[in-house]
C-alpha cells in the first residue's frame, strides 16, 4: 500500500453517528430553531436539504440527515465531523432554557452532547493525524519543487560557466566570471554583493555566510596566484571589520610558496578550479564546501583545503 493509502482517513465510528443523531434531536425543543440550525450547517449542501422533511419530527429529520451523511461518507465526512464538533462545543442551550421543563431538558441535552464529545475527542485525534500527514505531504511536495528549481538553476549556471570558459578575451572572461560567481552565491542565499570600489582599492565582491562577512577576490589568470597577491588580499581584509573574513578564488590555483606562507595562520580561505567543478557537477554543495574550508582554516591555520581531500576523507 502507498504511503498516502496507509494514511487514508479512518471511517467515522457508527456510534459517533448515533450520538450525533441523539444530540441533534435534544439540543432544541422547538422546530424553528432546530430547522434554522440544520439549514445553517448545510448551507453549502442544497442537495442534502432537498431530501430533508422539516415537517417530520426532529428525531426523524435528524435520523435521515445522519443516514445521508453516513451513506456517502467519502463525500460528506468533513461535513459530518464539522457538525459533530460544533455540537460538542455547545455549553448552553438557550431554546431549552426558555421551556417550562428546562430542568429536565437541559440535563438531557448536556448528557447527549457529553456522549458526542467523547466521540469527537477521538475524532479530533484522527483529524490531527490526518492534518499532520497532509502537512508533511505538502512540505515534501514543496521541497521537491524547490529542489527541482534549484537543480535547474544549478545546471544553467554550469552551462554558463562552460560558455565563460570558452571566452577568448581574458578581460571579458574575468568580468563574466565575477557575475557568474555572484549568481552562484545568490543561488545559495549568500546575499552576495557585486564588485565595488573603496578608497585606494577595488573589491571584487562580498557575501554573507553563516553570519560571517566575507570579502571576495576573484581571478582567472593563466598563471597561478602567488604570494604577493595573497599578501595584498590579507592587507585588504585586515583593514575591514575585525569579524570580516576573505575568500580568494583563483581558477588557475595558487603557487606552492603562497600556500606555504598561509599554512599556519590565515584570515581567508581559497577556492580553485577543481572546487568549482565539484560544485557545478553537484558532487558537493557550495555551502558544505565553504563550511569545511573554514573549519579546516580554523583548526589548522591553512588557507587551502582541496576538494579532493574532502572526498578522500569521506565526511
Amino acid at each position: 500500500m502507498s504511503q498516502s493509502g496507509s494514511h487514508r482517513s479512518k471511517a467515522i465510528n457508527p456510534s459517533a453517528y448515533n450520538a450525533l443523531a441523539d444530540a441533534l434531536t435534544v439540543i432544541f425543543w422547538n422546530k424553528p430553531p432546530f430547522e434554522r440550525y440544520v439549514r445553517g450547517m448545510l448551507i453549502n449542501h442544497s442537495e442534502l436539504l432537498a431530501r430533508l422533511d422539516f415537517g417530520a419530527t426532529k428525531r426523524e429529520t435528524s435520523g435521515l440527515l445522519v443516514d445521508l451523511l453516513r451513506a456517502n461518507e467519502s463525500r460528506y465526512r468533513d461535513l459530518a465531523v464539522h457538525i459533530m464538533l460544533d455540537i460538542a462545543e455547545m455549553k448552553r442551550f438557550p431554546n431549552l432554557e426558555q421551556q417550562v421543563d428546562r430542568d429536565e431538558m437541559v440535563p438531557r441535552a448536556e448528557a447527549a452532547v457529553s456522549v458526542l464529545r467523547e466521540w469527537t475527542e477521538r475524532q479530533r485525534e484522527a483529524i490531527r493525524e490526518r492534518e499532520e500527514h497532509e502537512a508533511a505531504i505538502a512540505e515534501d511536495v514543496k521541497k521537491s519543487q524547490q529542489a527541482r528549481l534549484f537543480n535547474e538553476d544549478h545546471e544553467a549556471l554550469k552551462h554558463r560557466f562552460f560558455a565563460t570558459h570558452g571566452a577568448s578575451d581574458p578581460h571579458r572572461r574575468g568580468t563574466e566570471f565575477e557575475g557568474f560567481i555572484n549568481d552562484l552565491f545568490g543561488l545559495y542565499d549568500f546575499e552576495p554583493r557585486a564588485s565595488y570600489t573603496l578608497a585606494y582599492e577595488q573589491i571584487d565582491g562580498a557575501f554573507l555566510f553563516d553570519t560571517d562577512h566575507y570579502v571576495l577576490e576573484v581571478k582567472w589568470w593563466k598563471e597561478a596566484i602567488g604570494r604577493r597577491e595573497l599578501d595584498v588580499f590579507k592587507a585588504n581584509i585586515e583593514r575591514k571589520g575585525k569579524n570580516t573574513l576573505g575568500m580568494y578564488v583563483s581558477m588557475s590555483g595558487f603557487t606552492a610558496d603562497a600556500l606555504a606562507v598561509y599554512s599556519f595562520g590565515t584570515p581567508f580561505i581559497t577556492m580553485d578550479g577543481s572546487d568549482f567543478m565539484a560544485v557545478l557537477e553537484q558532487r558537493i554543495r557550495l555551502d558544505d564546501l565553504i563550511r569545511r574550508k573554514k573549519r579546516h582554516a580554523s583548526e589548522t591555520g591553512h588557507c587551502f583545503l582541496p576538494v579532493s581531500k574532502i572526498f578522500s576523507d569521506g565526511d
